[in-house]
């Protein structure tokens, strides 16, 4: 015998299943069928649950946030176990090493040759290298050597400080000088001292990078022929220049000057002028004359936009010698 409808609200009732009679048959037969399947376990109820809720979150999306949960979890602990570890005593592993003082782990010439300087004091320009002279103990015949700290920034054009000067008693070396110049030149500049002269001879030098001299001289006409051998010169100090007076039309006064003691001073990037102005040998009134002509030669460069003090510090030394500081206020002095 048939069902009637009120014998599936009888049964949807009797099911806890709140129907009334104005749902339809098809209906409550479908709740009825709902509520009869076995329930599945918790964990796969809420994961439904979470994943119904607006339909915007599925199933793999779940699960990628309950890993990255417990990753957030784990890195926590870590860093409170790493807290407690940094509060427990560090544990010792003896004493620290010792490092003596720069002094100490110099030669016992220069430890000695140091006592008669007072690094407290600075010295006057004339008693600084008379000093400096006593200082040297070598085997050899050392140069005097005068470093400047300038109040300029190198990187802009208008304060790369540099210079030429003719020392009065010269450099105390041989200067190499090769001149690159025509058929017309070469003549005058081999009467005047130079070492390697001519133009195809120059070129072959430098074409087998045989860097063995001090100073290259060229005409102007020629300096077009060196362009491509700036790479090799620029680096070190080798390219003509006409503010160092080594391009020029008369090669022989230029070979002259050079053999004579022309030095070239060129500040570097840290601001600092490192000149030898003469040997040892020399004497202290000869080192005297070479010094002032030096520092009388960097005051006249002084570039225009530089204000205030030009000259920072001034230290003069010899050949692995002690430093001695200069009274920059005086040392300019005549």
């Amino acid at each position: 015998m048939a069902k009637t409808k009120s014998d599936w609200l009888d049964e949807a009732k009797a099911h806890g299943l709140k129907m009334t009679s104005k749902d339809k048959i098809a209906d409550i037969k479908l709740a009825l069928e709902s509520a009869q399947k076995p329930k599945k376990d918790d964990s796969e109820a809420t994961d439904k649950a979470v994943t119904a809720k607006a339909g915007k979150r599925s199933a793999k999306a779940v699960r990628e946030t309950n890993v990255e949960d417990a990753r957030q979890e784990r890195i926590s602990e870590e860093r409170e176990e790493s807290e407690d570890k940094s509060t427990e005593p560090v544990e010792k592993r003896g004493p620290a090493p010792v490092t003596r003082p720069l002094i100490e782990r110099r030669s016992k010439r220069y430890q000695e040759v140091a006592k008669l300087v007072d690094e407290k004091r600075v010295y006057e320009l004339k008693d600084a290298v008379e000093l400096a002279i006593a200082t040297s103990k070598l085997n050899f015949d050392a140069s005097l050597e005068l470093h400047l700290k300038l109040n300029v920034d190198p990187k802009q054009a208008d304060q790369n400080v540099r210079g030429v000067v003719a020392l009065p008693n010269g450099t105390g070396k041989n200067i190499r000088v090769v001149v690159f110049a025509t058929a017309d030149d070469q003549d005058k500049a081999k009467a005047a001292g130079a070492d390697i002269v001519g133009e195809e001879e120059v070129l072959e030098l430098l074409k087998n990078e045989q860097l063995d001299f001090d100073v290259l001289v060229s005409t102007p006409m020629l300096m077009a022929q060196l362009g491509r051998y700036a790479k090799l010169l620029g680096p070190k100090g080798l390219m003509p220049n006409p503010k160092s007076g080594t391009v020029t039309k008369d090669v022989a006064s230029a070979v002259k000057r050079l053999k004579a003691g022309q030095l070239e001073y060129r500040v570097d990037e840290q601001g600092i002028i490192h000149c030898a102005t003469g040997k040892v040998s020399f004497g202290a009134d000869k080192l005297l004359e070479n010094a002032k002509a030096l520092l009388s030669s960097i005051k006249q460069s002084k570039p225009a936009s530089v204000k205030g003090p030009f000259v920072d510090k001034i230290y003069i030394t010899t050949t692995m010698g002690p430093s001695i500081k200069l009274d920059v206020r005086n040392a300019f002095k005549d």
